[in-house]
């Protein structure tokens, strides 16, 4: 049925001036469609949400080889085909997992402060967030790093591989600024995030699989050594 139909078949009432204004003075108004809508995102919204954490289960429990499709189908109650109408692919579902696992990572280092401001806690502070998220939550760290083979990522798209390496420097980055802040040159102060990086990575990768017992350390007193090693050869304050 037409516009021209429609308006033949219905009759038209006029309103009295007072309710046109009262309507226009109330502002937009929800037009019929919209409810249906909002509880059709509403509804779509909750289920990406069980599929992201069917896959999240599937991930931490099978590894990316491991969780096909198909598995994360099953543990979400889908079949297969449901799920390609909210992702393309394994790698696509993937990406929306470690998006959010940086997202949270982010706000955990954004929220770390300390009450005096100096640079020198502030660094702490951001370092210790950033260390603290990934050894309290292993399995993102295992995330991180499960489309790696060798050194080269594979399976992402390379906007997506952009976005998400985006995300992680976004959470690195108040370290950077803490060190120029205490005067390090840029590059320098990108040199040094990048050594803060690979000590928790590399701390936290012995830990999780048991291998930091052959040396008898604990994590969290070789992070704040290193912290302690970094911040000592630093230049000292400008008075």
């Amino acid at each position: 049925m037409n516009s021209v139909q429609l308006l033949g078949q219905c009759r038209i009432r006029v309103m009295p001036k007072s309710t046109i204004a009262r309507n226009e003075g109330a502002g937009a108004r929800t037009t019929p469609g919209e409810p249906r809508a909002r509880r059709e995102r509403t509804l779509n919204e909750a289920r990406r949400t069980l599929i992201l954490d069917a896959a999240r289960a599937a991930f931490f429990e099978l590894g990316l080889d491991g969780a096909s499709l198909r598995e994360i189908a099953k543990r979400a109650g889908y079949t297969p085909g449901a799920i390609y109408s909210y992702f393309a692919n394994l790698e696509e579902i993937y990406g929306a997992l470690l998006g959010e696992s940086l997202q949270r990572l982010n706000a955990v280092v954004a929220a770390a402060d300390v009450r005096s401001g100096a640079p020198a806690e502030l660094l702490r502070a951001k370092a210790r967030a950033f260390y603290t998220f990934y050894r309290d939550n292993p399995k993102e760290l295992d995330l991180g790093f499960y489309l790696f083979n060798g050194v080269k990522p594979r399976g992402l798209t390379p906007e997506l591989n952009q976005t998400l390496n985006e995300q992680l420097m976004a959470a690195l980055r108040p370290v950077e600024l803490q060190l120029t802040a205490l005067g390090l040159r840029v590059d320098e102060a990108i040199a040094e995030t990048t050594a803060v990086f690979a000590h928790i990575v590399g701390v936290l990768v012995l830990n999780n699989t048991g291998r930091i017992r052959l040396f008898k350390q604990n994590p969290d007193t070789l992070f704040e050594r290193y912290m302690d090693a970094l911040l000592a050869r630093l230049p000292a304050p400008r008075t």
